[in-house]
């Protein structure tokens, strides 16, 4: 592609100027003819009131300032299920003439025909934390890398963590993500795989769509209905903090078992001090720049072969806190 090959040759004469003692800037807003010379990568998020996604933006903000090497812009919505917002960033990304897109879809689905006008635009596309619909890219013909963790094996983890907690024939509930989302999904399967193998039974499972005070109103509810539930497990750490609300709302703080999903520093804090029990970390910090530099790479090589990257997954508990 004639846009990869410029972009290749002014790589090339950046680390030129490297070389031979220019001094390049880190910040995004830096003169467009010294700009203009690095690639641009546009990341689009989902909310940043999300602690996940600050995070996630904090990493890549880091990495870039660290690198100098691209242009950063980053981007994000103000709610999870906000999917037309997000159709809209893509295209404005598009019309920004921006050379990678990283992009955390709110939508597994939705998000396709947007990126595909963008890689039809010679833009390099690179799906994290949410991974795309496998069927409906096949259908598109189009070719985007998730870089992300397996999401249903880090929920088993959490699950399986969760288990050894509980006795067979005891009772649980599961607050689920967004149901057009991929990642809300898969951890819902790997939740309901830990549960099924230890004999726990699943009384309820419902979607707080991500939501804190949303998965408050709905997990008192269950535990209003439910009085015999022991443990709740919620796809993410803002329903995990929407969980603990509820408990305490119906006294229910000391008994009832909680896992999450993020590690996010609310959460940490909470199984430090017994509000939760466990989470999974996917190293929202790095996630980003993961996807970042999948996307520099295909820049740097327009044969790469364009493929998944799996990223770490692990099981946080109070024992793993301490022991850091």
């Amino acid at each position: 592609m004639q846009r990869v090959n410029r972009i290749s040759i002014a790589a090339g004469l950046v680390c030129f100027c490297l070389l031979i003692g220019c001094k390049a800037s880190t910040t995004t807003d830096e003169p467009t003819s010294e700009s203009s010379e690095k690639p641009k990568v546009a990341l689009i998020m989902k909310s940043l009131a999300n602690e996940f996604f600050s995070t996630m933006a904090k990493g890549a903000e880091t990495h870039h300032q660290q690198s100098g090497q691209y242009e950063l812009v980053v981007n994000g919505i103000k709610d999870e299920r906000d999917v037309s917002r997000q159709v809209a960033l893509v295209q404005e990304m598009v019309a920004s003439d921006v050379d990678v897109i990283v992009i955390a879809p709110a939508d597994s689905q939705a998000l396709i025909p947007s990126l595909r006008r963008a890689i039809k635009a010679g833009i390099i596309v690179v799906n994290i934390d949410n991974k795309l619909d496998a069927e409906m890219l096949r259908k598109e013909g189009l070719q985007i890398p998730f870089v992300g963790p397996d999401n249903r094996a880090g929920a088993k983890q959490v699950g399986d963590y969760l288990a050894t907690h509980l006795a067979e024939g005891d009772s649980v509930a599961i607050l689920e993500g967004l149901q057009t989302s991929e990642n809300g999904r898969a951890r819902k399967a790997g939740f309901e795989e830990a549960m099924n193998e230890a004999g726990v039974k699943i009384v309820d499972s419902q979607s707080a769509e991500w939501e804190m005070a949303k998965a408050n109103e709905i997990a008192s509810s269950m535990l209003s209905e439910h009085t015999e539930i022991k443990a709740i497990l919620a796809a993410n750490d803002s329903m995990a903090l929407g969980a603990v609300a509820a408990a305490k709302s119906v006294g229910r703080s000391d008994d009832l078992s909680i896992v999450g999903f993020d590690n996010i520093a609310a959460v940490r804090t909470a199984i430090r001090d017994g509000k939760v029990l466990a989470t999974a970390d996917q190293y929202g910090d790095q996630l980003a720049v993961y996807g970042i530099e999948t996307g520099l790479k295909l820049i740097a090589d327009e044969n790469a072969e364009v493929a998944d990257v799996e990223t770490p997954v692990d099981l946080i508990t109070k024992e793993t806190l301490d022991a850091k």
